[in-house]
């Protein structure tokens, strides 16, 4: 059920600065809540333990491409946002040792 919820780790510039202070992102299922999403993240990463889970849903930009047959329109899909915040003697989720 955790690989349902959890889409992908989000890793951006800004995201990477703060995972040094403990906070961690995901992009998750829209139709999941927030305890779903602790008791995932928990399953998937043993010996964290998370203190807060914020969540957001993030719209979807408008796109524009020109083409030979002219002009396209269209929309990048909505994602759900999970930023999870540990516990300060928590183990630190890697994201890089997994790839």
């Amino acid at each position: 059920m955790s690989n349902n919820i959890l889409v992908r780790p989000m890793v951006t510039e800004k995201l990477t600065e703060l995972m040094e202070g403990g906070h961690f992102s995901f992009e998750v299922q829209k139709c999941a809540n927030k305890i779903e999403i602790r008791s995932a993240i928990e399953k998937r990463y043993p010996g964290v333990k998370i203190k807060e889970v914020r969540t957001m849903v993030v719209r979807g930009k408008r796109r524009t491409q020109q083409t030979r047959k002219g002009r396209v329109e269209g929309r990048r899909a909505s994602i759900k946002k999970a930023i999870v915040t540990l516990m300060p003697d928590s183990e630190r989720i890697d994201f890089f040792g997994e790839v």
